[in-house]
């Protein structure tokens, strides 16, 4: 003890030492046809006066008493499933052999799942990387690897589960922005599915060991900004959604404006000064960056009439 504090002993789950049960299926009626001859022999001694009552009685409960202890020693295990026996609180083992078994009746026989689990968790509202609020939900499978540390080393291993998946939620939320606003967002919780997963399994893991119990898969299911700045934050993708596709559309104009100008330059279609260069430069990207479509003019003129 240091400080006053000790640390948990951690149990480690090992083999049961019970029985074959369907040999002592076979043998159940032949300790019944003993128990008959038993009582038979002992049935004169009804006769023969206070000892032969008290010899009778004491084989007839004897007799009873071993019928029910190995009546009640059997018991069945289904396909990744498993029982914990303990005797009078101590821990003896777990059977993981699948069929019938037998024990003796006075050991404690607790039923353990090990059989792949399906959580879908309740969607929690968390704080990202930013202090954005984000909706936020996942989807874990699990199951249990130490029946011995499930059992004993945690109160509830199903809530022990269920607390713990929210709180990884938390954990891995807030390391991460929801979105990329900068050069510097290289991992976010919307475009980075797989290296998310990957933290939650890992975190989940690490939180679960304690009780035995490993995650094999974990993912998101539910991502979304929260309810009270939802509105804005659509605006804000919609406006980077606008820029991106301006951008794109003045970058392919200027290269088609080069190319056009190229062209007329090389075929010697016509000949352009500075001024004329400009204009036409003017209008060619007026055409190709509007909105609308350009409204054709005819020019009965020159370029300074």
């Amino acid at each position: 003890m240091d400080g006053g504090q000790s640390e948990m002993r951690r149990s480690t789950e090992h083999k049961a030492q019970t029985f074959n049960g369907y040999f002592f299926l076979i043998g159940l009626p032949i300790f019944w046809f003993l128990s008959y001859l038993l009582i038979a022999n002992a049935l004169p001694g009804l006769d023969g006066g206070k000892a032969g009552k008290v010899t009778f009685a004491f084989v007839l409960v004897s007799t009873v008493i071993l019928n029910v202890i190995f009546v009640t020693g059997f018991f069945m295990v289904q396909p990744n499933e498993t029982r914990v026996i303990t005797l009078f609180g101590k821990y003896s083992g777990t059977e993981r052999t699948d069929g019938l078994r037998w024990i003796w009746p006075w050991m404690g026989k607790t039923k353990v799942s090990v059989r792949a689990h399906n959580i879908h968790s309740e969607r929690v509202k968390i704080n990202d990387l930013r202090g954005n609020p984000v909706d936020i939900a996942c989807n874990v499978v699990w199951r249990v690897r130490d029946t011995a540390q499930a059992v004993f080393d945690v109160d509830d291993y199903r809530e022990f589960v269920n607390i713990q998946i929210e709180a990884g939620l938390r954990t891995v939320g807030a390391r991460h922005p929801y979105d990329d606003m900068s050069e510097d967002d290289q991992t976010t919780l919307r475009g980075s599915a797989d290296v998310i997963n990957s933290e939650l399994q890992a975190e989940l893991n690490d939180r679960l060991a304690v009780a035995g119990i490993v995650v094999d898969e974990a993912g998101l299911t539910h991502l979304a900004y929260a309810q009270e700045i939802a509105g804005a934050m659509l605006r804000r993708q919609q406006a980077d959604a606008i820029i991106a596709a301006r951008t794109k559309i003045v970058l392919g104009a200027v290269s088609m404006v080069e190319d056009a100008l190229d062209k007329l330059s090389k075929g010697g279609t016509v000949e352009l000064d500075d001024e004329r260069r400009a204009a036409m430069v003017s209008n060619l990207m007026v055409v190709l960056c509007g909105d609308r479509e350009a409204q054709p003019v005819v020019n009965a003129g020159t370029l300074y009439q």
